[in-house]
This record gives structure tokens, C-alpha cells and sequence, in this order.
């Protein structure tokens, strides 16, 4: 298996005991000013009773301190670092999120698939943008914005049905969280392909939907044989 890159101002998950604001707040700043993403600062976790719970108040809360905060998250993101640094003097431990269908999409697959379609796209030498791992085992590629509108048929041209794999489009309306969020007890939102100079263009979903759904498919099939 790929091993997943160092974060951005992090070192992993595991060395993440808390949601420190000083790492938050720069992630966001950095994610702002030299990639201009969009960011809005989410809820965040809260020591309870020996246990830690999301600031939402919700205890069977789905994505603990790493959820909108607010219903008007979509006017309140900000591409400028002056803004992030505001949003994030408020509250210093939120996570941080950003908006897909502005300046990116995200293709959200299994784990399993996505090291695959990875390995893949590697061997082809296609042009990869970020890539994340979160910690319930997804990763989701960066690509141009409008895959959503494109995604399913060229799904179905590859000769797959869109309903048959386990592939998401993450577009307009909504977000994703970004390394070094944490999701409740389960770890940090990680890198699996951090920013970089090299990959600041971002590739259209034309250029990787091939192993993406290669791998999806082998994922499906892999789950039909299990059951069988």
C-alpha cells in the first residue's frame, strides 16, 4: 500500500493528541493564500466527561468537529488569508473546511479503490492534483470544478452503470474537510497527495475518471464475490 504523505504543518494522526489551534489556523491561512481555496471554519471538538464531543452538542453527531457549523456556511467561507485568520481567531480549535464546485471538485471512492486507481494513474503518469485520506477510509481526488455534471456519463461510456460503484462527485453545495481536521476519535483528515507547486493545476475529471472507475468497478466486484 502507498504510504500517505506528510500534511501540511502536521506530522499524521497519530501525533495529533489534540485539535491544536495554531496548526488549524495556519492550514487555513495557507490553504487561503497560496492555493485560493475557499475556507470556512466548522465546529470542533469539546472535552467531555473523560470523552471529547462535537460542539454541535449532538451526541449521536455523524461527523464530530468536522461538520458546518452554521446553515449559512456557503456565504461565510472566504478565499482571502486575512479572512481566514478572522474566522479562526473566533474559534481556534474549528475544523477546517472547504467548499467543492468553486475552485475544485472532489471524487470521493473507498480507500481500497482509490490506492489503486492511484498506483494506476502513477504508472500512466497522469497529472494528479491533492489527494486526501480521511479516517473513515475515503479518499477524495481534486480536479476542476464541473465533474459533477460530467461524472455519470462518462461513467456509463467506460461501461459501467453510475449506480453499480462507489463513486461520489463532491460539487456545488458541497464541502469537504481538509487536513489537519480531526473526525471525533477516529483521526486526522491526512494528505495522500499534499499541494504542491507541481500539482497547482488541477487535472480535468476527463483526465482520471479511466482508473477511477477501473478501480471502483474492481471494488464492486470484489464486495459481489464476498457475498456470494
Amino acid at each position: 500500500m502507498l504510504c500517505v504523505e506528510e500534511t501540511i504543518g502536521v506530522t499524521g494522526a497519530a501525533q495529533i493528541p489534540k485539535q491544536r489551534g495554531d496548526l488549524l489556523l495556519d492550514s487555513a491561512v495557507r490553504y487561503a493564500e497560496e492555493r485560493h481555496w475557499d475556507v470556512f471554519p466548522g465546529t470542533w471538538l469539546e472535552a467531555a466527561e473523560g470523552t471529547e464531543m462535537c460542539s454541535c452538542g449532538q451526541s449521536d453527531c455523524a461527523l464530530p468537529g468536522a461538520h458546518a457549523a452554521r446553515a449559512d456556511w456557503a456565504a461565510q467561507a472566504t478565499g482571502s488569508a486575512a479572512g481566514a485568520r478572522r474566522l479562526w481567531s473566533k474559534h481556534p480549535k474549528a475544523s477546517v473546511l472547504l467548499p467543492t464546485g468553486r475552485t475544485f471538485d472532489a471524487l470521493d471512492v473507498a480507500e481500497s479503490a482509490g490506492f489503486l486507481a492511484l498506483a494506476r494513474m502513477e504508472r500512466m503518469r497522469l497529472a494528479i492534483g491533492p489527494v486526501t485520506c480521511t479516517p473513515d477510509r475515503r479518499m477524495l481526488f481534486f480536479v476542476l470544478p464541473g465533474a459533477a455534471q460530467k461524472v455519470g456519463d462518462l461513467v456509463r461510456r467506460l461501461g459501467w452503470s453510475p449506480e453499480s460503484i462507489d463513486l461520489i462527485t463532491r460539487g456545488e453545495g458541497h464541502y469537504v474537510a481538509a487536513p489537519p481536521t480531526r473526525v471525533g476519535g477516529c483521526g486526522a483528515v491526512q494528505w495522500a497527495r499534499r499541494p504542491t507547486v507541481a500539482n497547482r493545476w488541477l487535472p480535468d475529471v476527463e483526465e482520471l475518471i479511466s482508473p477511477l472507475t477501473y478501480a471502483c468497478g474492481q471494488e464492486a466486484a470484489a464486495r459481489r464475490a464476498r457475498r456470494a
